[in-house]
C-alpha cells in the first residue's frame, strides 16, 4: 500500500471512532446523566449554600430607594 492509501485508511479510522463514540454518548443519553448526577448536584449545592437576603423581614416603603445590602 502507497502512503496516501494508508493515509486514508487512517482518517476512515478516526472518523470511524468518533462517530461510533459520538453513538453511543447520544444512544444512551450520556450527556444527560452527566448533567444530572455530577453537574446539578454540584451547582445546587453551591447555589443553595449562599447567603441571600430575607425579602420578607424588608418593610415596603415606595417614597425610598431599596437598600442592597446582603452582609446585614
Amino acid at each position: 500500500m502507497n502512503k496516501i492509501c494508508k493515509f486514508f485508511l487512517k482518517v476512515f479510522a478516526i472518523v470511524f471512532v468518533a462517530n461510533a463514540a459520538l453513538f453511543a454518548v447520544f444512544f444512551f443519553d450520556l450527556d444527560g446523566k452527566l448533567l444530572f448526577n455530577v453537574v446539578e448536584p454540584f451547582l445546587k449545592k453551591h447555589y443553595d449554600d449562599m447567603d441571600r437576603k430575607d425579602t420578607l423581614k424588608t418593610p415596603y416603603n415606595i417614597d425610598e430607594f431599596p437598600k442592597y445590602d446582603y452582609h446585614s
